[in-house]
């Protein structure tokens, strides 16, 4: 058995110089394996040739993977390092390998191509989140050649199913097999760790001018409810009078819910956030009025904005079968996200506004957070700062849905830190599940740098 060396954050830059050289490669060969998530439980996965890939390198390196189908080609692979002090909580460091739907005929290039073009690579999955596997496995590979002991045992997990709720994935390890994640006190995985550039304080002021680097670190997610509307009425001939007809009541009920404006609610994630920015640009922030702060952030405040209130978007609609009958049935389908404390005043809002002559079934899955304070926390600041001197942590707070909850059932207090040094004008939020997803070939390395010496002193 090679020896083994504990190896602190101060060890030399080009000990992560390989794992720096293959990133891309990884990233762009895991792209172009179609691991498309439709969201239909009862169909195969596609999963699985992904994991087997991932299985593989991990291998070719000394590991002993465990791979586990919780469905049919629903691949996860699942690994661990030990630490120096198994005493220590592990830290679970962890990335699905599925993406959502791409549509070629939208895409500058074929959306599972993994082309490398123009300082960035390409593809479904390039942000969400198959550059974070790539960069995870990378440094894991690192981490087993160069037989380092990282201070506490590393747990990998390259899961299934994420983009639909992870319950043949994450969800299912957790319930089928809790034993691969023993003793994991804390985990990283998505979305957070990715700059975004402030304009920082005006000339004059104590600090100096000039454009700042902040790096958000998700702590907390919103809940989220899934809701299935259905209205009946009568079916009959279109050219008759119907006073009961179930698309025009759907429609007056999703209507409200589009034209409805949740209460406003300043959680501590996103108060911490706004005091962050303003300490960083020297405009001062009123928790009055979060929204006019929010507003400043350029592409970020879809992100910022959608976390100071629940929401509730109507995604699917489904009525009628012929141009001149009315149908008995309409349905809809609405995606219900809720802020930490409110799902039983979401809950109760929602109904309210539905009105008579519809019904709603729906599932959830919990808010879930975690404060941004602890030695961790201390760690990714430092790497940050080892690599990006002068740059900020802030935390937020995610108005979506990440595997984070279904680990919190373990009780593993969750952060997202998937770290990228973006290009200021990148609208970075606006490739997640959409056209053109590519990330810039730069923060893929830069990424891998810090995970590095994260994981090294962690």
């Amino acid at each position: 058995m090679t020896d083994h060396a504990f190896v602190t954050k101060d060890a030399p830059a080009d000990r992560a110089a390989e794992a720096e050289a293959e990133v891309v490669t990884l990233a762009s060969e895991l792209i172009a394996i179609d691991t498309t998530n439709r969201g239909d439980p009862d169909i195969a996965g596609t999963e699985r040739p992904a994991a087997q890939y991932v299985g593989a390198k991990l291998a070719e390196v000394g590991y002993e993977p465990t791979y586990v189908e919780s469905g049919v080609r629903r691949g996860n692979v699942v690994v661990r390092l030990p630490g120096a002090d198994p005493a220590r909580g592990a830290l679970l460091v962890h990335g699905h390998l599925d993406v959502v739907p791409a549509d070629p005929d939208e895409w500058t290039v074929h959306p599972f191509s993994g082309e490398v073009r123009d300082g960035f690579v390409w593809g479904r999955g390039a942000v969400d989140m198959k550059g974070m596997v790539a960069m995870t496995l990378a440094v894991a590979r690192r981490l087993r050649r160069d037989g380092i002991v990282p201070p506490r045992d590393l747990v990998f997990a390259f899961l299934a199913d994420e983009e639909a709720g992870g319950l043949l994935g994450a969800r299912w390890l957790v319930d089928h097999h809790p034993e691969l994640f023993e003793g994991v006190s804390e985990a990283i995985g998505e979305v957070g760790g990715f700059s975004v550039t402030l304009p920082g304080r005006p000339t004059g002021s104590a600090t100096p001018a000039g454009p700042v680097r902040a790096y958000l670190v998700e702590v907390a997610e919103k809940g989220s409810l899934l809701l299935r509307l259905t209205a009946r009425g009568s079916a009959g001939h279109a050219a008759m009078l119907h006073d009961d007809n179930p698309i025009v009541t759907l429609a007056a009920a999703v209507t409200r819910l589009a034209a409805h404006r949740f209460p406003l609610l300043l959680t501590d994630p996103v108060r911490r956030l706004l005091d962050g920015v303003a300490e960083l640009t020297g405009v001062p922030f009123d928790e009055h009025d979060p929204q006019a702060a929010v507003d400043r952030l350029g592409n970020l405040a879809r992100l910022v904005g959608a976390s100071l209130r629940d929401t509730a978007n109507v995604t699917l609609v489904d009525a009628g079968y012929r141009a001149n009958v009315v149908p008995s049935t309409a349905t809809a389908t609405v995606d219900c996200r809720f802020l930490p404390g409110r799902e039983e005043a979401f809950t109760r809002e929602l109904l309210e506004l539905l009105g008579p002559g519809v019904e709603a079934v729906w599932g959830s899955l919990p808010a879930v957070g975690t404060s941004f304070e602890g030695a961790l926390v201390d760690a990714m600041a430092r790497a940050i700062d080892a690599e990006d001197p002068g740059a900020r942590l802030l935390p937020y707070l995610l108005p979506a849905s990440t595997d984070a909850k279904s680990f919190a059932r373990l009780g593993i207090r969750h952060f997202g830190f998937a770290p990228l040094r973006l290009p200021p004008e990148l609208d970075f939020t606006a490739l997640f599940h959409g056209v053109d997803e590519r990330v810039p070939v730069d923060a893929l390395t830069f990424g891998t740098r810090v995970l590095d010496r994260l994981l090294r002193d962690c």
